[in-house]
């Protein structure tokens, strides 16, 4: 894995274009690649990249040329059918300078143009030059789990990097808050399309290559998912079963290419444990296998992760964090994250890579399987939920949540089960917008109705912030509700999590990579009836099964936790400073983005423990962290999450 980045200019282009302008963005991204750096500049087009050597750490350098040096590549991920591409490539004529898998992606260039992408399973991010036809191509992999930013500039000039950092520090944008995206980064943890929290700068969309010739582009989709209910496999679930398994042993066979000592990032879920289970039928050696928790109970699950580590004699390592140690890298993390963190989690995720830094270059994870399998209850809880309020309306019409909504007002305000009972068909109307986006939304419609300031309000709380979900609901080809959710949380929450893992994991230097988002593993996924995937109150129904011979029943039938982070907990006791100066304090008052009538009000609830808003604080926390380091310009380590003396006696580190 490694950091890209580039600039190609338009004919009579007047803008700068030098070493020194590619080297700056190069030092912006070291960390993505501390084992070596190259550059390649000529005649408006500059290629740069920083290397984390994996796979040929000896001829791998890049950028990397063929064609008598015409046709140049800068590449960051791995392409795991490389083993099988070089052999073909070579009884074709193909001679190979290296064993890398950056030249097999030079020759397959060679023979089919753009469509290059699509002969490669793996997860990738890369940029060819092609002199004798002046164009360069940018790629990414379907799902995204590699990043790759642009700024195509008025005068048609494309700056393009790994980070956005990079294209700060190109000049090719000045850093300001992408006002219209806001609300969708409010609503869903982070924009889903292909806007970011900066204006002008854009990501290139997950399955999509960009094509740029003489400054103008041309985007185009090579992969989507299909879901159609005509694909739906009908053999016997048993067959499924066995056949999930063999194709998920055979996707973690293929994560473990490397020519660098590999691990596990093991959290004790159901996910993680069962990559570790198929690891430990391929490889000799004990696995070596890291986790991270916090002190707190509630927030601690090494005892799961110790579970499946003596099960299959792991060679394990483990890390807690405190929260002065939490707090003191949230400035640093947000730089590296880009935008505002949207999970706390991330946090603990770049201790526990830092953890894994010392010992391994590569390691496995988890990430994939909810948003391919159903794993959320969020999936069960609107499936029923719909079904309950087509039963209601059907019976009653909007009568019966007339009758619901004055039974639930009767209940004791501000309870649990009041609050429960607000998020149900009974009260809200039977649509996707008010029982699942609304429903599991940080701030839904209404909420940032009350949350933006009066000056932005009309105009801001017009932009639907579900219309990236609005307009995947209406090209999928998915037939059942739960198939629906799906597609629409693969192309949108899963990204933000997959940039959380490898911004993270990047920040320590080490590579991460994910078996259950397989391409060819996902499409079979995708033909699964829907009662493997969630049956009854049972999530990841063909996963449990797959694995029910494989792992420990305490892993088997544990609920999912994801990864809790007790910051509501911290906000409420000795961390309610950092609430003080990033949500109510001057500053971030006088950006003049939310009402703050509203905010302290909110604040106020749960401080008094009235409601858990421990998710909208941290998002707010995160929205002030940001603009301190990217729009004010502070260095990360100056930013001071507090002015005041927490109660350990201790100023928050910065």
């Amino acid at each position: 894995m490694c950091g890209l980045c580039g600039i190609a200019l338009p004919r009579g282009s007047t803008r700068r274009l030098d070493r020194g302008l590619l080297e700056s963005m190069m030092g912006t991204i070291v960390h993505r690649g501390p084992d070596g750096s190259g550059l390649y500049l000529d005649n408006g087009i500059g290629l740069g990249h920083r290397r984390l050597s994996i796979v040929d750490p000896a001829l791998g350098a890049q950028p990397m040329a063929v064609a008598d040096g015409a046709v140049q590549i800068v590449y960051n991920g791995e392409v795991y059918n490389h083993p099988a591409l070089m052999p073909a490539l070579q009884a074709e004529g193909v001679r190979y300078r290296t064993h890398c898998d950056t030249e097999t992606i030079l020759h397959l260039y060679l023979r089919h143009g753009r469509d290059v992408p699509r002969r490669l399973r793996g997860m990738f991010a890369f940029a060819i030059w092609d002199a004798r036809s002046r164009e360069l191509l940018l790629a990414r992999d379907r799902f995204g789990v590699k990043p790759l930013y642009y700024v195509h500039a008025p005068d048609g000039a494309l700056y393009f990097a790994s980070e956005i950092k990079a294209l700060l520090a190109a000049g090719a944008v000045r850093a300001a808050l992408n006002l219209p995206a806001f609300p969708d980064y409010l609503a869903n943890h982070g924009t889903s399309g292909a806007d970011t929290l900066f204006e002008g700068v854009k990501r290139l969309p997950p399955g999509h290559t960009l094509t740029w010739r003489d400054g103008t582009i041309d985007i185009e989709r090579y992969w989507s998912l299909s879901f159609s209910p005509g694909a739906i496999d009908t053999r016997p679930g048993r067959v499924l079963v066995d056949e999930y398994r063999e194709r998920f042993r055979e996707s973690v066979r293929l994560r473990l290419m490397a020519d660098v000592p590999l691990g596990m990032f093991l959290s004790g879920g159901i996910d993680s444990a069962s990559i570790t289970a198929m690891m430990s039928t391929l490889v000799d050696e004990p696995i070596r296998t890291f986790s991270v928790a916090f002190a707190e109970r509630e927030a601690n699950e090494l005892a799961y992760a110790r579970l499946v580590a003596e099960r299959y004699r792991t060679d394990h390592h483990e890390t807690v964090v405190t929260p002065d140690e939490f707090f003191a890298a949230l400035p640093r993390m947000v730089w590296h994250e880009d935008e505002p963190i949207a999970h706390p989690s991330s946090i603990a995720l770049y201790f526990v890579s830092r953890l894994a830094a010392e010992r391994v270059k590569v390691v496995l994870t988890g990430e994939g399987s909810d948003e391919t399998l159903g794993g959320y209850g969020r999936y069960r809880y609107t499936v029923w939920n719909m079904a309950l309020g087509r039963l209601a309306r059907g019976l009653t019409g909007s009568l019966g949540r007339r009758i619901g909504a004055a039974l639930v007002d009767r209940l004791p305000s501000g309870s649990r089960w009041q609050h429960r009972l607000r998020r149900t068909a009974l009260t809200r109307p039977a649509s996707l917008d008010d029982l699942y986006f609304d429903n599991f939304a940080v701030f839904d419609r209404a909420g940032l109705r009350g949350l933006l300031a009066p000056e932005h309000r009309e105009t801001l709380a017009s932009i639907d912030p579900y219309a990236v979900a609005h307009d995947l609901l209406r090209t999928t080809d998915a037939g059942s509700l739960l198939n629906q959710l799906l597609h629409v949380d693969l192309a949108t929450y899963l990204h933000e999590l997959l940039m959380k893992q490898d911004q993270m994991s990047m920040a320590a230097s080490i590579e991460s990579r994910v078996p259950f988002l397989d391409h060819p593993l996902v499409e079979f996924t995708a033909t699964l009836p829907e009662r493997l995937k969630l049956r009854g109150r049972t999530t990841k129904y063909v996963l449990r099964e797959a694995m029910r011979d494989w792992l420990p029943p305490e892993i088997l039938s544990r609920r999912k936790m994801g990864f809790p982070v007790p910051v509501g907990q911290w906000f409420r006791n000795a961390y309610r400073p950092v609430i003080d100066e990033m949500v109510l304090g001057d500053r971030a008052r006088s950006r003049g983005l939310f009402d703050s009538a509203f905010v302290r009000a909110m604040v106020g609830e749960h401080q008094a423990g009235v409601r858990d808003h421990s998710e909208r604080l941290w998002s707010l926390v995160n929205v002030e962290a940001w603009h301190r380091v990217f729009i004010d310009g502070e260095a990360p380590d100056q930013v001071d999450l507090t002015d005041t003396r927490v109660s350990t006696g201790q100023h928050v580190p910065a």
